[in-house]
């Protein structure tokens, strides 16, 4: 098992160190102890935060990210979560896509003159 201080895991996911311990504080990350005045981490934080900047990019909450993340340092995961979100998401965007399938069809209608001719088109 690998330590890294707080600075090098900092320096590795560009994560700043007030995030870190902001997510320390709600539990998503665990410190292993200090050396000196410097927290020290499992080299697996970098796989949590990888993680968590995953779940957040899929619109996820902390607290849901801490769900589905397990407090051990491991990296089971409750991957029933994961794939509601990503058949959530899925819908989202099939949705967004006939939003922008609409848009188009709109903009490029003819009778732009009569925008119920162009709506009933669309």
């Amino acid at each position: 098992m690998r330590e890294l201080d707080i600075g090098e895991v900092v320096r590795r996911s560009g994560v700043p160190a007030s995030t870190l311990r902001y997510y320390e504080q709600l539990g998503l990350l665990q410190v292993l102890g200090r050396r000196g005045l410097r927290r020290q981490y499992h080299e697996q934080v970098l796989e949590r935060l990888a993680l968590i900047g995953l779940g957040q990019s899929a619109g996820l909450s902390l607290q849901q990210i801490g769900a589905a993340m397990p407090q051990e340092a491991g990296l089971a995961l409750d991957r029933t979560a994961l794939l509601a979100r990503a058949d959530a998401l899925q819908r989202q965007i099939r949705g967004l896509q006939r939003v922008e399938d609409r848009l188009r069809r709109a903009a490029a209608c003819p009778h732009a003159e009569d925008a119920r001719r162009c709506a009933s088109s669309a």
